[in-house]
């Protein structure tokens, strides 16, 4: 089987990874909406703590846990901007790492099949101090991870009829 992975830069020089998901974008939307499987689909979330009932609306957060245990830091990730089915910007921490924004962009493809694009970047904490360039070697490679873990749940999802469109 093989995946269909895009990465470039952006104009601020930050990775933009793309990914062919074979399932519609409400499918994917979803994935992107139930809080609860967010440790499922991004790297380096160990558990879900908490969701707030308006997720995935302007402001809602994720209570979660980052790292391996027994080194675990609890941390939250709100959402910044929600268009259903279109866009979603995130607000992840993990302090004392810092945080970063997260942006998700959803685009419908042909025959039920949807493009995912991730982009991040630090905007706070020590992870500000290490050089874009550097950062964007660490972050691009665990995006492309993040979107292969988001497109099997869709996927998988999709094909039992789960995808709750």
């Amino acid at each position: 089987m093989t995946e269909q992975v895009e990465r470039h830069a952006d104009p601020h020089g930050n990775t933009v990874v793309s990914r062919t998901v074979k399932a519609p974008v409400e499918a994917v939307w979803a994935v992107l909406a139930d809080g609860w499987l967010y440790a499922n689909w991004v790297v380096g979330a160990s558990r879900i703590r908490g969701v707030d009932t308006s997720w995935p609306a302007g402001d809602a957060l994720i209570h979660h846990s980052v790292g391996l245990w027994p080194l675990l830091v609890d941390d939250t990730t709100q959402v910044l901007r929600s268009l259903p089915q279109r866009e979603l910007l995130l607000k992840a921490r993990a302090w004392p790492a810092g945080e970063a924004h997260v942006l998700i962009e959803l685009r419908p493809e042909r025959a039920q099949h949807s493009t995912v694009s991730i982009v991040e970047d630090a905007t706070a904490g020590p992870g500000r101090l290490i050089p874009r360039a550097a950062r964007q070697l660490v972050i691009g490679p665990r995006n492309v991870e993040t979107l292969r873990r988001l497109a099997l749940l869709a996927e998988g999802r999709y094909r039992a009829g789960l995808d709750g469109g």
